[in-house]
C-alpha cells in the first residue's frame, strides 16, 4: 500500500468510525448507513487508491467526469456502485443510465420523461433519488418542498418511476437540522425510504435525523488541489 493510499485508509476508517458511533447514538445500525465516496475532481491514482481501501461505492457531479473516471472499470469491479449527485442535462440521460447505478438529482418532468426513455433504450433499470432545494435557493437545482408531493405522484404515475430516494443539500450558513428534518418528513409522507443528505461537516447531524447515504469528499480524500 502507497503512502497516499495509507492515509486515504486511516481517513476511510476514521469517518467509518464517526458514522458508527453517530448511527448507534441514533439508534440505528451503521451498517444501514452507506458511505458514498464524493469523487469528483480526483485523480485516477487518487481514486485508485481509495478503491484499495476497501471503498466501492462513489459519487459524481458530471457526466462526462464520470465517464473518463469509470466507463472502463465498472466490468473490473464487482460491487462498485456510482451515485450521480450532480445536475443532470436531459440530453445527457442515457449515457447517465448506462453508466450510474443511482441518480439522485430527478427533479423535474422533462427529465424523468428523459430518464424513462433511457431505461427503456439501455433496458437498465437504475434508482433515481427525488433532489429537493429544502432552502428554496433560486440559485439551486431541486424542487422546493411543496412542489414535492406532487412531483413524486406524478413521476409514480405518469413516467413509472418508482423514487427510491431524497437527496437535499442545506444552504450554507444555515443550521443543516432543520433542512435534513423536513427532508425526513417528506419522504415519510411520501412512503419513501432512503434519504441522501450530510456531507463533510453534517453527516454526523444527517444520520441523527434518519440519513441512509452521506456524500463525503473532502473528509475522505483531503482538500482538492
Amino acid at each position: 500500500m502507497t503512502q497516499i493510499s495509507s492515509k486515504l485508509a486511516v481517513a476511510r476508517q476514521e469517518i467509518s468510525g464517526r458514522i458508527a458511533i453517530a448511527a448507534r447514538a441514533a439508534g440505528r445500525a451503521p451498517e444501514a448507513i452507506t458511505l458514498i465516496a464524493v469523487s469528483k475532481q480526483q485523480s485516477d491514482d487518487r481514486i485508485a487508491d481509495m478503491i484499495s481501501t476497501g471503498q466501492l461505492v462513489f459519487g459524481e457531479n458530471r457526466v462526462q467526469e464520470a465517464q473518463a473516471h469509470w466507463q472502463d472499470s465498472q466490468d473490473q469491479m464487482p460491487g462498485l456502485k456510482l451515485h450521480l449527485i450532480g445536475p443532470l442535462q436531459t440530453n445527457k440521460a442515457l449515457d447517465a443510465v448506462t453508466l450510474f447505478d443511482v441518480i439522485e438529482t430527478l427533479d423535474r418532468p422533462k427529465l424523468a420523461a428523459a430518464l424513462t426513455r433511457a431505461m427503456d433504450k439501455a433496458g437498465r433499470q437504475i434508482e433515481c433519488f427525488v433532489q429537493v432545494n429544502t432552502g428554496e435557493e433560486p440559485q439551486k437545482a431541486g424542487l422546493v418542498p411543496q412542489e414535492v408531493d406532487g412531483f413524486i405522484a406524478d413521476v409514480r404515475e405518469t413516467y413509472g418511476i418508482e423514487p427510491k430516494g431524497l437527496m437535499c443539500i442545506p444552504p450554507v450558513g444555515e443550521e443543516p437540522a432543520m433542512h435534513f428534518a423536513l427532508l425526513r418528513k417528506i419522504a415519510r409522507r411520501n412512503g419513501i425510504a432512503k434519504l441522501s443528505m450530510g456531507m463533510s461537516h453534517d453527516f454526523e447531524t444527517a444520520i441523527a435525523f434518519g440519513a441512509t447515504h452521506v456524500r463525503v469528499g473532502t473528509a475522505l480524500f483531503g482538500p482538492r488541489g
